[in-house]
């Protein structure tokens, strides 16, 4: 499998975030859902893990990560 085929992601992060912490986010589009935000963009495998990298950076807890099937190019 290419690991560069960008997909739709959902990331759901533990809390709400402000808007300092979301601006390290801006791949992405961001939603409260209940006491979590979700992230959701169309990332390539380095922007996810480059996301991923960020969220341990800023000390976020991780709820759950879920991709769709390949993005339209």
């Amino acid at each position: 499998m290419d690991q560069q085929v960008a997909r739709l992601y959902s990331i759901r992060i533990s809390g709400h975030l402000g808007p300092t912490a979301l601006s390290a986010f801006e791949s992405t589009v961001s939603q409260l859902k209940g006491e979590d935000t979700m992230l959701t963009g169309v990332l390539d495998r380095s922007a996810l893990y480059g996301v991923l990298a960020e969220i341990e950076a800023l000390g976020l807890d991780l709820v759950e990560s879920a991709a769709s099937r390949s993005a339209a190019h």
